[in-house]
């Protein structure tokens, strides 16, 4: 029998560490944790709250709470929790192994807050997900999920392209409403020897339908674009393009009451 392929991280967990690192990569510092503590809306008054982070890679979000935080992450992959517990200097901070997907390696169910932060476009049912967040959150709670954008940068299906008579740069997507599975190789350059991973498209209107199903309203929705800023000759297209078109998606999503 052929072995199924997975979609743990395991296998580029060293890989994932080193990239990612203790405080996160540019766009987890500049982008994506600022606006997802914004989000949250932690407050010191708050000394109840405790988080519940799904698929928590090596728990790069759980270093930029505020320390009173109760803190638990969960992931399917040992070598990140493995580092995840390395890093950790909170006691009100708790890694655990485990699936997203699966019953949860924890018995809470009254988590004040949850996040899944760039993981769920590399699972392949995210309404398990969904249910598991609904199962351990408190009525009204708020569920915070970040993707890479899901109209925008789809692998294999989204490019940037530039019209030159116009000098635009401008991106081009070839497939946005199938749900489609597609592989990635972390190294290109190695060919065959290269590990790989799953990334999972699906278009906007599953995740809400997912979110509505599992007994979440959706609250809001943000789209975060890069800051970076180009030079050069192409900078003043480059730069325009940068903003008009998002990187990243967040859904806030709340359990009904």
């Amino acid at each position: 029998m052929a072995k199924q392929p997975t979609t743990s991280w395991n296998s580029v967990g060293r890989w994932y560490d080193d990239a990612v690192g203790e405080q996160g990569h540019y766009y987890h510092q500049n982008i994506i944790i600022p606006n997802i503590v914004k989000m949250l809306n932690f407050s010191d008054k708050e000394k109840a709250a405790a988080l519940l982070d799904l698929a928590c890679g090596q728990g790069v979000l759980s270093r930029h709470l505020p320390p009173h935080v109760s803190y638990t992450g969960i992931d399917i992959a040992p070598q990140l929790i493995t580092s995840a517990r390395q890093y950790n200097r909170n006691p009100n901070h708790q890694f655990m192994q485990g699936d997203a997907t699966y019953p949860l390696p924890t018995k809470k169910t009254d988590f004040t807050h949850a996040t899944i932060i760039l993981a769920l476009q590399n699972i392949e049912a995210p309404l398990k997900v969904f249910q598991n967040a609904a199962r351990h959150l408190q009525p009204n709670a708020p569920f915070i999920i970040v993707l890479n954008h899901p109209c925008f940068r789809i692998p294999r299906q989204s490019s940037w392209k530039v019209d030159q008579e116009n000098k635009v740069q401008y991106r081009r997507i070839d497939r946005y409403m199938s749900d489609m599975k597609i592989p990635i190789q972390m190294h290109p350059g190695k060919g065959k020897e290269s590990q790989q991973t799953w990334s999972f498209h699906h278009p906007l209107s599953s995740y809400t339908h997912w979110l509505y199903e599992t007994g979440f309203t959706v609250d809001l929705i943000e789209e975060w674009c890069s800051n970076k800023i180009s030079e050069g000759k192409a900078a003043k297209m480059e730069n325009r393009s940068r903003e008009e078109i998002p990187l990243f998606m967040a859904l806030l999503a709340r359990k009904k009451g």
